[in-house]
């Protein structure tokens, strides 16, 4: 198991991610919030609305689709052992608002 964690992945590998490839968050155009359960609990919203500093801690109030889910399962995912599509059938992720941002997503994550 690695020490990876949602809060990790959130404040520094994702942003770090997203610095290298600007255009690629951009071009998504949309704001999500990720509402994260578990030992590790967060809020979090990444806005690719913007040019830069994609991702903040807390709520959005402008997120066009947020997604839940516990954060073994977020890491599980990032890190390829779970995909998008395993976690809804499993229930291992809720999504409110857009569905097919959702799916956008990733490209960034998992």
């Amino acid at each position: 198991m690695s020490d990876l964690t949602a809060k990790t992945i959130f404040e520094e590998v994702l942003p770090a991610k997203l610095k290298v490839n600007p255009d690629k968050a951009k071009s998504t155009n949309a704001i999500y919030q990720f509402n994260i359960t578990g030992d590790d609990a967060g809020t979090w919203t990444l806005d690719f609305t913007k040019d830069e500093d994609f991702v903040a801690e807390g709520e959005s109030d402008a997120a066009q689709c947020t997604i839940t889910m516990k954060d073994s399962d977020f890491v599980d995912m990032w890190e390829g052992r779970l995909s998008g599509p395993q976690a809804f059938m499993m229930n291992k992720i809720k999504i409110a608002g857009n569905m097919g941002l959702a799916m956008k997503l990733q490209n960034f994550i998992g």
